[in-house]
């Protein structure tokens, strides 16, 4: 007995962009409310109250998209006109380390009140920092390197694997630990804030699993070799 076709699936890339739509939209609804209070000093071009808040940082990321998806698409041009077939998820994944990851940064080395005056502060112990921190302040901690631990992987085949990304994670929050110590900037350099960091990245980058990059696969940054000529 013949069977009917099923109708096929709607293609991955739309999927995975109507599920990017979905998360934008939710995040949006979460914090209108409050991007909308930060939007005029943001808007004034006022450092203080914009450029140091996260609500102010996660609002000039949110306009800076449209520049954002242009360099993706500026890069996908130069790797096409060099020859290169598939050069959309490296593009995205060498942008998005960059957008994502730079802000959040960024806003962890904004200096304290008593920067330059106050010395550096450090907390060795696991755990303890942790039940101070709540849930924004964990949460906020879980974003660091989310971008990261997406991405990288998604460029890098040697990055392909969770204790990797655990190690990439962990390693850059103990740059931004030291630099925070280092420059004075009123903060505590905290054992917790590492372990948190190196969490978040490991968990977006198994969100991210389906897409990452395999030695396997021919270099997607040089040109494929043209076919030999038949005999």
């Amino acid at each position: 007995m013949n069977h009917s076709p099923s109708p096929s699936a709607p293609p991955r890339r739309i999927m995975l962009a109507g599920l990017a739509i979905l998360g934008l939209a939710g995040v949006l609804f979460a914090v209108w409310r409050p991007l909308m209070m930060t939007a005029p000093a943001c808007m004034a071009g006022r450092w203080h109250g914009c450029f140091d808040t996260f609500n102010g940082v996660l609002l000039m990321m949110l306009v800076g998209l449209p520049l954002a998806a242009l360099v993706v698409w500026a890069l996908v041009s130069l790797r096409r006109a060099s020859g290169v077939t598939s050069g959309w998820r490296m593009s995205l994944a060498e942008v998005g380390m960059v957008y994502g990851t730079v802000p959040m940064v960024w806003l962890t080395l904004q200096p304290g009140p008593g920067a330059g005056v106050v010395p550096g502060r450090v907390s060795l112990i696991p755990l303890r920092d942790l039940v101070t921190m709540g849930p924004v302040g964990i949460g906020g901690n879980l974003l660091i390197f989310a971008a990261l631990g997406f991405f990288a992987p998604m460029r890098f085949a040697a990055l392909a694997s969770v204790p990797r990304i655990l190690v990439l994670g962990a390693s850059c929050s103990v740059l931004v630990e030291t630099a925070q110590y280092v420059l004075r900037l009123d903060r505590v350099s905290s054992v917790d804030d590492v372990l948190v960091n190196a969490a978040g990245a490991v968990l977006f980058g198994l969100a991210s699993r389906r897409l990452w990059r395999t030695t396997a696969e021919v270099p997607s940054d040089q040109p494929r070799p043209a076919p030999a000529p038949a005999g």
